[in-house]
């Protein structure tokens, strides 16, 4: 049986050295983004308090640290690489950075007042786990996951867990997911992949030869996306997103079967 209580020895060792070399700043993008959408959710609200659970390179704190978004800052990582890039990003606040057992999180009860999990639920093998930590340690939990979960999607399996994405979200599922767990949403955003992070996806990553033609071509979809959201809005805006943000507090019921 697997242990629910550390992740797996493979799974481990995939990511221990996933940061050793990641300078191209494709992360840093991404978090870019990323940030916007935590900021817009938690708009109105104050934090001292922060905690980001699978911080990665450290990139979301580095830029949460820069706009005060709250005082004091931790981050746990399963990935050793990972620790010593947060470490070493000299973040504002940042009162400690270590290694975890991708499901345990060493702290007590409702030690910080916000946890962030940005982009990590995909890869969990045992979430509800993991959530149920999330919920204990924090008074509030940002979740965000890419929407992977299109039509088609079982015939793409190979090129999903080539990036580790090993459950499948929409909107609704993760919310279902949530409030099974006892978490009650406060606030929620969706979102589309930015021009910018294409642009930078088809010629730095996928190394394609730049042109005015793709160029255009990719503002086009992204605007005639924009608009067919904007005339259709909310069920729209879910079934076209690319990413969902939540912002929920643990006011509601815990999981009970039967």
């Amino acid at each position: 049986m697997a242990d629910q209580n550390s992740v797996s020895t493979n799974v481990k060792s995939a990511y221990d050295d996933c940061y050793d070399n990641d300078s191209n700043g494709w992360r840093l993008l991404g978090a870019k983004y990323k940030v916007e959408h935590i900021v817009a959710v938690c708009k109105g609200r104050s934090f001292n308090s922060v905690l980001e659970v699978g911080a990665g390179d450290g990139s979301i704190l580095k830029l949460l640290s820069e706009q005060n978004f709250a005082s004091r800052y931790s981050a746990v990582e399963i990935s050793e690489s990972g620790v010593e890039r947060i470490k070493a990003l000299d973040i504002k606040g940042l009162e400690q950075a270590q290694l975890f057992s991708g499901y345990e999180l060493p702290f007590k009860d409702d030690a910080f007042d916000l946890v962030i999990l940005s982009h990590v639920l995909e890869h969990v093998e045992h979430e509800r786990v993991l959530l149920r930590e999330l919920k204990r340690v924090a008074k509030l939990c940002l979740i965000e996951v890419p929407i992977d979960y299109k039509e088609g999607v079982d015939h793409r399996i190979k090129h999903f867990l080539a990036y580790g994405h090993i459950n499948m979200y929409t909107p609704t599922n993760l919310r279902y997911l949530l409030l099974t767990e006892g978490f009650k949403v406060i606030q929620d955003l969706t979102s589309m992949i930015e021009p910018e992070v294409t642009r930078f996806n088809t010629y730095i990553n996928q190394k394609k030869n730049k042109s005015l033609l793709t160029d255009l071509k990719i503002s086009a979809e992204y605007g005639a996306k924009k608009l067919l959201n904007s005339l259709f809005g909310k069920p729209m805006q879910e079934k076209r997103a690319s990413a969902y943000t939540i912002l929920c507090s643990k006011e509601g019921e815990n999981l009970n079967i039967f």
